[in-house]
């Protein structure tokens, strides 16, 4: 089977070039042709100058104008020239590319095209692509160009042509969906839309492809949850907990009483662990609504009757920051229960120990990362699972905690407050509770949004906080058509900040590129406060609690889902300290400032969210992937509401009909994150 093809059977893939197509997860032929691109270039006529405004990705035409400087340190050169036409002159910036002085001391005529940013010296497009001599652009004007997901070493180029030259040699002629479903909902043939998604001739061929797969991966999800959801009702109970008169106990010395809403879920949760099956339940709470507790409450429950309770967190700062809370809480409140902590980190000697804990049934609540499900973890009667953020535990997560006894409770905490439409289908194989009431003690986050304009009040703004003792994160968005200058763009601009704010306040920054345990060493120093001002790209929307960061900045705004601002903003707001959200924006467009203000008005996540999905339109697939909700391959949650509702439909179609192709229906892959 051709699909099953080694890549390195691929003409112009080496030994080398494979190892790189390895880091990001392509092996075979297969791999590579579902390895979709995550955007486009789309190359649009050029404009003039003085129209070139911040925050966008222009094409410029103009003359060199003076000579060509290099300037900076050996490990970050910046090249800079001035480009000029008839309505102005704007600077261009290339960093650590000091050869292209050769190329552009000749002067002449210039095409860039490249994102505009706004510094000191006022706007300066930066790390453009060169069309030189300037007729070259035309070969691409109005073209999409695939932007993949890359690793050091590999050029979006080499992506390219192996694609190119897989999509050659495949048979694509044959059909994977029901043909009375495709035509039912109007769907293309799965040889065009492949085609189409990789190379798209225009942006209409474009939403047809990606309609068609998109639809396709909902559908096989939707087809694999509910054969998870069949198979979970037919599991027995073996751990029957109840309520047990400690954990009341407890309760009533917390110095706060626990608001309607955790009462209701809490009972919920207590019901179904004593029922005749084992649970499976979701619990949705928006940032801030006091989720930690009634998963603690359970755990205690489970404790009480005798059996063993695992939470299992995303991030090894989170888990120890769960471990910590849990641990202090039970001796500040007289809780007789041992907890455990469990993280790849720990040392062969630490973890030999805390397996023997583990397994005599020593400790009672283990809580960790996914080294929870290792195999040389052994429970001696693992009965409640807790697990962190839905869209990073998977069904194969779900399997390995059963292969170690019984089938456990399993209870799920998401704080991505999504419409109960999208709930119902997207968590089919749970039941769902959902915490919508915020504790009285939490203060509502102020918020605002600006232009660019107001940038300079924000940094005096975070000085005094700061000088107050509070801390604060700014984020930055990723950097779409080049990903790794998301590194320089962050690292850059903690740089101008930190000469900003002046050598008092320690700015540092964060960023996927960075390894894990330098990501958690950074958390951990902001935890402290050694750390005052951090500068990020969104990977900390899944962070720890800092109660004393109390400002957020997004640069930027206008390039994220309202849902993952939300997500964002829920890092502060989280102490005693007054709490504000600056959300920047340099899109001068009226449906943004719409979207924006709905953030501006409300605090309230599942508002927001049904109003992120009313205003999504098509023109945002151009952008990066804004849910974050569970990371499909090309699906978004919010953009594509519709279709997911259609494949379920769809669903139900194949399903009261028992279509023979739903026996040999494809096992829904997806990516390593999402939940089947």
């Amino acid at each position: 089977m051709v699909e099953l093809t080694k890549i390195s059977e691929l003409k112009g893939i080496g030994e080398k070039t494979e190892k790189l197509f390895g880091r990001i997860g392509i092996s075979t032929v297969g791999d590579l042709i579902r390895y979709y691109p995550r955007g486009y270039d789309v190359y649009d006529e050029p404009i003039p100058i003085s129209e070139a405004s911040e925050g966008r990705v222009v094409t410029v035409t103009g003359a060199i104008f003076g000579r060509v400087q290099v300037s900076g340190s050996r490990n970050m050169q910046v090249t800079t020239i001035y480009v000029k036409d008839i309505t102005g002159t704007l600077k261009v910036i290339w960093f650590r590319m000091p050869f292209l002085r050769n190329t552009l001391g000749r002067g002449g005529v210039i095409t860039l095209r490249g994102r505009i940013v706004n510094r000191k010296s006022g706007n300066v497009m930066e790390h453009p692509e060169i069309f030189y001599p300037s007729a070259r652009y035309e070969e691409k004007l109005h073209t999409l160009q695939p932007v993949y997901g890359l690793t050091a070493g590999l050029s979006n180029n080499s992506v390219m042509k192996a694609v190119r030259q897989a999509l050659m040699d495949l048979d694509l002629s044959k059909e994977t969906l029901p043909d009375e479903i495709r035509l039912s909902y109007g769907l293309a043939e799965y040889n065009y839309a492949i085609r189409g998604i990789h190379f798209p001739e225009d942006k209409e061929v474009f939403y047809h492809a990606r309609e068609r797969l998109v639809f396709e991966e909902f559908l096989e999800f939707i087809l694999s949850l509910r054969k998870l959801k069949d198979s979970n009702e037919k599991e027995q109970n073996h751990y029957p907990v109840r309520k047990a008169p400690g954990t009341e106990a407890f309760l009533s010395q917390l110095p706060y009483e626990l608001t309607g809403a955790q009462k209701k879920v809490a009972d919920e949760i207590a019901a179904d662990m004593a029922g005749s099956t084992a649970m499976s339940r979701l619990v949705q709470g928006d940032v801030g609504s006091g989720k930690t507790i009634v998963a603690v409450l359970a755990l205690m429950d489970t404790a009480s009757a005798g059996f063993q309770g695992a939470l299992m967190a995303p991030t090894e700062v989170l888990a120890r920051q769960h471990y910590e809370s849990i641990t202090k809480l039970f001796a500040r409140y007289g809780a007789a229960i041992s907890v455990e902590l469990l993280t790849g980190s720990m040392t062969a000697k630490e973890k030999r120990a805390a397996y023997g804990r583990i397994e005599s049934g020593e400790v009672q609540i283990i809580v960790g990362t996914h080294a929870l499900i290792q195999e040389k973890v052994n429970y001696k009667n693992l009965a409640l699972v807790v697990t962190d953020e839905q869209h990073r535990f998977g069904v194969r997560q779900r399997e390995a905690f059963a292969r170690k006894g019984g089938v456990p409770h399993i209870l799920v905490m998401s704080a991505t407050p999504i419409p109960r439409t999208l709930a119902i289908i997207l968590y089919g194989d749970l039941d769902i509770s959902v915490i919508d009431e915020l504790p009285a003690n939490r203060l509502p986050i102020k918020n605002c949004v600006v232009d660019t304009g107001y940038r300079k009040t924000a940094y005096a703004f975070m000085k005094k906080q700061v000088q107050d003792g509070r801390q604060c994160y700014v984020i930055c968005p990723m950097v779409e058509e080049s990903e790794h200058l998301e590194v320089e763009n962050v690292l850059d601009y903690a740089q101008m900040l930190q000469d900003e704010l002046g050598e008092d306040v320690s700015v540092s920054c964060l960023h996927g590129k960075m390894k894990q345990a330098e990501k958690d060493d950074i958390m951990e120093r902001f935890g402290r406060n050694e750390i005052q001002v951090l500068v990020s790209t969104t990977v900390i929307e899944v962070g720890i609690d800092v109660p004393n960061a109390t400002v957020m900045l997004v640069e930027n705004a206008e390039r994220f889902g309202l849902a993952q601002l939300h997500q964002l903003r829920g890092r502060v707001g989280r102490g005693k300290h007054q709490s504000y959200c600056i959300f920047m924006s340099a899109s001068k467009s009226k449906e943004t400032k719409e979207r924006l203000e709905i953030l501006n008005k409300s605090n309230d996540g599942f508002k927001i969210a049904s109003e992120d999905l009313r205003l999504r339109g098509p023109g945002d697939l151009f952008g990066i992937r804004q849910s974050g909700l569970m990371d499909f391959r090309l699906g978004d949650v919010y953009q594509d509401a519709k279709l997911l509702q259609k494949a379920n439909e769809a669903a139900d179609l194949l399903l009261d009909s028992k279509n023979e192709w739903m026996k040999k229906m494809p096992k829904y892959e997806g990516t390593s994150s999402v939940i089947i």
